[in-house]
């Protein structure tokens, strides 16, 4: 008999008592949005959570801050380290995180700040992790928003205490584990990211210069919706979905649209690259994925298809290097919806060595690539392992059978 067995033996022979969130927190609140048409009201100092930002993470720092005034003038309002916050909208509706710092919110977070006399907060954490599908399945609409209230009402196992401590301990060794790992994988990246762009810099070397327009030419996607998506058909990319799902290549498309629509819309052919025009950050916006499957796919508006005679991939890792990421800096335009001005795209410079040359430096960069991102080889085949083995338990260490009472 392990440890948390004899516990519940000891101290919960007949089953634990389940509540609803609400009973076992201190005070639960919503946050606030600042007016974003006031400059006054941000780059203060601070913190601001918004919901893209929940997501199973301990929060030690937000990326927008918000002034005093900002503050005043909204519904945001602090709440102490330590709460549960659970993402109520959007994509990350039903995900969770913990804040270690104190910090404000915006409406779409709901705030728990947990009873200690009832609840160790990360335990309540892991709980609702756990209960995840749950709690998006209570969702409404096409991106399965929640409300408080159903926050509220949702139940959790409350056993002793102790219980408790012990279920965290060993559910934060795990976690701790896995961190160790993304903390080595990440310096991995950065050593890769750092040898790409010097790879691809062509420092004190004899090479041709040439506009992306002048290389190639840009086909504009337009009229494909979500609501057309199909179980089978003709390929399609949505530029959502270059954000969501898509890596840097690819040869299969995880969503189809009927051939009768097929025929309406604008496609990208084996060897272009597909790039979304907009995005919420600089950052993302004209993220390409590398289109490799022999048959033509459609795309959607907001994105496009570039067509060109140089090796596909070698145009792809250029368009992840520093210089296109200062490039789109200098052009990119838009608050809430970033895309960048238009007709800057065509302008960027990229290097033309031979197509032998461009083989040899992708060979170089696909093998790089597959050891920090490939799930099936490496440090993220490991930390992969890890998290399905750290799901497994999780889910078995949080199995309470009701009290008879119930």
């Amino acid at each position: 008999m392990n440890k948390i067995e004899e516990l519940i033996e000891q101290l919960c022979p007949n089953g634990v008592e389940f509540k609803k969130i609400q009973d076992v927190c201190k005070k639960i609140t919503s946050g606030g949005t600042p007016p974003t048409s006031r400059s006054a009201y941000y780059n203060g100092n601070i913190p601001w959570l918004r919901t893209q930002e929940v997501d199973w993470l301990e929060i030690t720092d937000t990326s927008v801050k918000i002034t005093e005034e900002g503050l005043k003038n909204s519904s945001a309002n602090w709440i102490p380290a330590n709460c549960v916050i659970v993402a109520m909208y959007g994509a990350t509706a039903a995900k969770v995180a913990i804040n270690k710092i104190p910090l404000t919110t915006n409406q779409a977070c709901c705030n728990l700040e947990i009873d200690e006399e009832q609840a160790n907060y990360r335990f309540v954490f892991y709980w609702l992790s756990n209960e995840y599908l749950n709690l998006k399945a209570l969702g409404e609409g096409s991106q399965s928003n929640i409300n408080g209230q159903k926050v509220k009402n949702y139940e959790i196992p409350l056993p002793p205490l102790p219980i408790q401590q012990e279920i965290v301990t060993i559910l934060d060794s795990f976690t701790q584990l896995e961190a160790e790992l993304e903390a080595e994988l990440e310096a991995r990246r950065a050593q890769y990211n750092y040898y790409r762009n010097q790879l691809l810099s062509f420092e004190g070397q004899e090479v041709e210069w040439k506009t992306l327009g002048e290389i190639g030419e840009f086909i504009r996607g337009s009229g494909l919706q979500k609501s057309d998506f199909t179980e089978s058909g003709i390929g399609c990319i949505h530029y959502g979905q270059i954000y969501t799902y898509y890596g840097f290549a690819t040869d299969k498309t995880k969503t189809f649209v009927s051939p009768e629509l097929a025929k309406k819309l604008r496609k990208a052919k084996k060897g272009d690259l597909v790039i979304a025009g907009v995005s919420e950050n600089v950052e993302d916006v004209c993220k390409a994925v590398v289109w490799l499957g022999n048959e033509d796919i459609c795309i959607s508006g907001d994105s496009f298809a570039f067509r060109h005679n140089q090796n596909p991939k070698f145009i792809g890792y250029l368009l992840q290097t520093n210089r296109f990421l200062e490039f789109k800096k200098k052009y990119a335009q838009g608050a809430k919806v970033t895309r960048l001005r238009s007709g800057s795209l065509p302008t960027f410079q990229i290097p033309i060595p031979s197509i032998e040359e461009q083989e040899k430096i992708v060979s170089i960069l696909d093998k790089f690539d597959a050891l920090v991102n490939d799930i099936s080889i490496g440090l993220p085949a490991e930390i992969d392992g890890r998290r399905k083995q750290y799901e497994y338990y999780r889910g078995k260490l949080l199995e309470f059978k009701p009290a008879d009472n119930e």
